[in-house]
């Protein structure tokens, strides 16, 4: 409660990406039109999930549930993150800091655990097809979905509470667009150090143990693709592979590059001009990423048109 009591700052200012207004009206607009297609590009994957029943299995069930989190994350920072940029300056309230924080952070933390999920069902699929069905049945989709939601809050919860367990009283000049947990930390008015390596160290659990899943599981898989012996059945399992090995090397990589190494004093700016790569752009590729070679997703989309033509069809009949 000491340090609680000596925390005078009330809101910070976002130095944000440039302070070139005219770069910044360019870059509102950018960054909505990207917003815009990440929410509708996530929400067309759910939809197309939850309406055709071809795409009731567990791959796309976590797909689903990697897309409501794609929309949930960019949802915590890009409106304010716009709002700035078209208000030319970037105060925000201590409270409203805390709680983007919470959420970037925890909602990062779930998709780590969930990629993971994700990979290993597709071990299952690759390597024990026979056992698939019941080793991957709903009641373990749901197990699985659950637990990297409730791992992910928890780890970071944990965090963001070292974080914000310690005093503000000046500066209040975050160098970024949005309130990362690192940056934050660095403006603390007491000894971060010991809070430094213990946060590094549940970081580098969120970020190394669903790693070292994934790792494992496609060095198993790509061990049982080079013993198949049908040539149609390796293109099957690595083109069912590919997508969801792109997306992981996209966030894992900057991920790692961010929270696990130290930045530079000469490149002030570095991280967060890597954050528009994990906060704007990945969310965007993901779906795009998941449905441009997906011929199950192309085949929901053609049944969706065709039953929306019909529909019309009647309507204009009627």
């Amino acid at each position: 409660m000491g340090d609680e009591n000596r925390s005078s700052i009330t809101e910070f200012i976002l130095v944000g990406l440039t302070n070139h207004r005219k770069t910044q009206i360019l870059l509102f607009l950018v960054i909505l039109f990207i917003y815009t297609l990440t929410i509708a590009g996530n929400l067309v994957i759910i939809a197309l999930v939850r309406g055709d029943s071809s795409l009731h299995t567990p791959m796309y069930f976590f797909l689903s549930n990697l897309s409501i989190l794609e929309i949930l994350y960019v949802t915590s920072s890009l409106p304010q993150m716009l709002a700035h940029l078209l208000a030319g300056k970037g105060a925000i309230s201590f409270t409203r800091c805390a709680f983007q924080m919470y959420m970037v952070i925890c909602l990062g933390s779930v998709e780590c655990f969930l990629l993971g999920a994700m990979a290993y069902d597709r071990y299952l699929a690759i390597c024990h097809p026979l056992l698939y069905a019941i080793a991957m049945g709903r009641g373990r989709q749901v197990q699985l979905a659950s637990a990297s939601w409730a791992s992910g809050f928890l780890l970071a919860s944990i965090n963001v509470g070292l974080t914000l367990h310690l005093p503000y009283c000046g500066p209040n000049r975050i160098n970024h667009f949005f309130c990362d947990m690192p940056i934050v930390l660095k403006l603390a008015c007491a000894d971060i150090r010991a809070t430094e390596r213990n946060i590094i160290i549940l970081a580098a659990v969120i970020i190394i143990i669903p790693f070292f899943v994934i790792l494992t599981s496609y060095v198993l898989i790509l061990s049982s693709v080079i013993q198949m012996q049908s040539a149609t059945g390796r293109r099957k399992a690595f083109s069912t592979c590919a997508s969801h090995l792109i997306v992981v090397i996209l966030f894992y990589g900057i991920l790692i590059f961010v929270y696990l190494t130290p930045g530079s004093d000469a490149a002030p700016d570095r991280d967060k001009e890597l954050a528009v790569l994990y906060i704007v752009v990945t969310p965007l590729l993901n779906p795009v990423i998941y449905t441009l070679r997906n011929k199950d997703i192309h085949g929901a989309v053609s049944r969706m048109l065709q039953r929306w033509g019909f529909k019309r069809k009647m309507l204009l009949m009627s």
